[in-house]
């Protein structure tokens, strides 16, 4: 990354100490997105974020003047906000009224702020906070949370924000857990001219004076870290795509003046990438604001309505831009449909990951869509069951150091969707699918909101539609690490097979063998079966790969694969 030129001696004081001192470090606090909401939290309804957010690329900082309106299901004498205390606070009001400074404290990044008077239930109340500061750096964005300082290769500032580990507060206050959504949030982004700041939602238009401008953007229900900063020198593509559902979708890509020829074939992918997810799951979600898109100097991230994207064009050997399609996908899987916790995270990576061979499919057919799992499959790691059954931070879901499944929720979860389709079959499994996005079977524009989701839920949901009891399925791949063991051993002409679950859980998962030319179905009712078998026969399990089961030449491969990996390390 490229710096951006240090601030000369007569630049403010802020940039000075900027420059000279590193900001302390962020609080374990901040740092673990999702950390459990006080019952004081559990009873605010966000009604309203309204940020004024001026970003200075000279002195890598930002001013903050949030209005956040609040009501309440019980009566409530604070509000409990989270805001990295490394952006010092220099006002708040409420309702209008300026505070005393020890009417609020933020010592770790829980910004805790005592009313004048108590906010009955029927009331509201409207939070103002005025904060500046440098907020925190990305050391490898997206994958660690915060700012990215950049240039372009004409040497422009470029500046983005990718938070969705460590969290929305960041950057303004707001309550930093998946349910903390705002029914809306308007965003005033102030940047240097000429420069442009694409935003979340519908475009409000643009003021400018003084050398500044002031980009106006107004989304509802966005995810937590679904608001996002994306600033540069940006050319725009416009266009609308017309839904199978009667209705149109503004089509926008911010992209760098220097990638002309790059954008415009990129952009060509927007209505058909639509038009997959529409016939697969159901409407786009956000046709009444867009279908967004905007450069980024990191690599990508889902941010609702306006997706970040800094993938450099690359194609792989289908012939489209996979990382585009993924974070698609999370509108969907992630902003549509949320996770009500972070140990429900497998609910965006791992249908969105799956939406990536179900598109080579719908595109190639079925020799990209095995393909496609193939190489999905060699990354499972099962160290760890996907879900807990138990609250979980952002961190202890990511991190296999810290107990949780880490890309498994990814990889495994698009694996066991795979699976789930070959048990229930296409109509019922898209139909769980789409009523755990929508909450109904048959959405329609205006007829659906975005919505949080459980695991128990989805489980639910597949129970009902699959008219069958499913169970013992979610107990084997979601809340156990280890795969269902297919065990097969030979008695003379006599094939027996038996599953073996990590914890001797029942699994009657049926299995095909293949018999020389012939397929067999085995029931396997109470988890045996058996398949007589000619002289000599040669046979295969699951000659169709419909079940994720653990296979001992995976294993080996991924052992060899650490080793390399080792080895390649200790030389350098």
């Amino acid at each position: 990354m490229k710096k951006i030129a240090i601030a000369t001696a007569a630049s403010s004081l802020l940039a000075a100490c900027a420059t000279t001192t590193p900001p302390p470090a962020l609080t374990s606090y901040t740092v673990d997105s999702g950390v459990a909401r006080s019952p004081d939290q559990l009873a605010l309804s966000f009604e309203k974020a309204d940020l004024n957010i001026r970003v200075e690329p000279k002195t890598r900082s930002i001013q903050g003047d949030a209005l956040l309106t609040f009501g309440t299901r019980q009566p409530v004498d604070r509000i409990e906000l989270d805001l990295d205390r490394n952006l010092p606070i220099e006002a708040i009001e409420v309702d209008g009224q300026a505070l005393a400074g020890g009417s609020w404290s933020n010592p770790e990044g829980r910004l805790t702020v005592r009313l004048p008077q108590r906010l009955e239930p029927g009331k509201q109340t409207t939070i103002r906070v005025r904060y500046r500061g440098t907020p925190h750096v990305a050391r490898n964005a997206p994958w660690d949370g915060g700012f990215v300082w950049s240039q372009t290769p004409d040497g422009q500032p470029w500046v983005a924000s990718a938070v969705q580990g460590e969290g929305c507060d960041l950057f303004w206050p707001c309550i930093d857990h998946p349910t903390g959504k705002p029914k809306q949030v308007d965003q005033h982004f102030t940047v240097p001219a000429p420069l442009v700041a694409a935003g979340a939602g519908v475009a409000m238009g643009m003021d400018e004076k003084d050398g500044w401008r002031t980009w106006h953007w107004s989304t509802r229900n966005p995810s937590t870290y679904g608001i996002s900063i994306n600033v540069g020198p940006y050319k725009l593509l416009e266009g609308n795509y017309a839904s199978r559902y009667g209705n149109t979708v503004p089509l926008r890509f911010w992209y760098l003046p220097q990638n002309d020829k790059q954008a415009a074939e990129l952009f060509k992918e927007f209505p058909q990438m639509l038009e997959f997810f529409e016939r697969t799951i159901g409407p786009y979600p956000f046709g009444y604001e867009k279908m967004g898109v905007v450069e980024t100097p990191h690599k990508g991230m889902e941010h609702q309505t306006i997706n970040a994207y800094g993938n450099k064009y690359a194609k792989t050997q289908y012939g489209y831009d996979e990382l585009l399609q993924h974070e698609l996908a999370h509108e969907w899987f992630g902003n549509q449909l949320t996770n009500a916790d972070w140990d429900d995270m497998w609910l965006h990576e791992g249908l969105g990951t799956y939406m990536q061979p179900l598109y080579m499919q719908y595109l190639r057919g079925q020799q990209a869509y095995f393909a496609e799992l193939m190489a999905q499959r060699a990354g499972i790691q099962n160290k760890a069951p996907i879900v807990s059954g138990k609250p979980r931070t952002e961190g202890q879901v990511y991190s296999t150091e810290r107990g949780g499944p880490g890309q498994d929720i990814y990889t495994k979860g698009a694996l066991v969707m795979h699976t789930l389709r070959g048990v229930m079959g296409d109509e019922a499994f898209f139909r769980t699918v789409r009523t755990s996005v929508y909450g109904t079977p048959d959405p329609r524009p205006g007829n659906f909101e975005p919505r949080l989701g459980t695991t128990k839920e989805f489980m639910e949901i597949a129970k009902r539609e699959s008219g069958r009891d499913l169970d013992w399925f979610f107990q084997a791949y979601l809340y156990q690490a280890a795969l269902p063991d297919l065990q097969a051993t030979r008695s003379g002409n006599t094939l027996n097979l038996a599953w073996k679950t990590e914890k001797d859980t029942p699994f009657p998962m049926p299995v095909e063998v293949r018999v020389g030319e012939r397929i067999v179905n085995v029931p396997m009712t109470d988890g045996r079966g058996s398949v007589q078998l000619e002289e000599g026969a040669h046979y295969v399990l699951d000659p169709n790969s419909k079940i994720l089961r653990r296979e001992p030449h995976i294993e080996r491969y991924q052992a060899y694969r650490e080793e390399q990996r080792k080895k390649r390390s200790a030389a350098k």
